[in-house]
């Protein structure tokens, strides 16, 4: 199972990760991406594309 991880140093809050695949990804209070509790990215199937698309390489799985 893969394990997403937002760097919250890199992240710009776009919000295109939380678009793509919000099982896994949401905006936090800071309006910074963070990951949901308990998020399963193999049953999401979308981790992947959300983290080839974030523009600032934010997502590490």
């Amino acid at each position: 199972m893969a394990n997403p991880h937002v760097d919250h140093d890199l992240c710009i809050g776009c919000g295109l990760c939380a678009e793509i695949c919000p099982d896994v990804f949401y905006m936090n209070d800071d309006n910074l991406a963070d990951v949901v509790d308990g998020a399963d990215c193999d049953a999401a199937g979308c981790c992947q594309e959300a983290a080839d698309s974030c523009p600032v390489d934010a997502i590490s799985l």
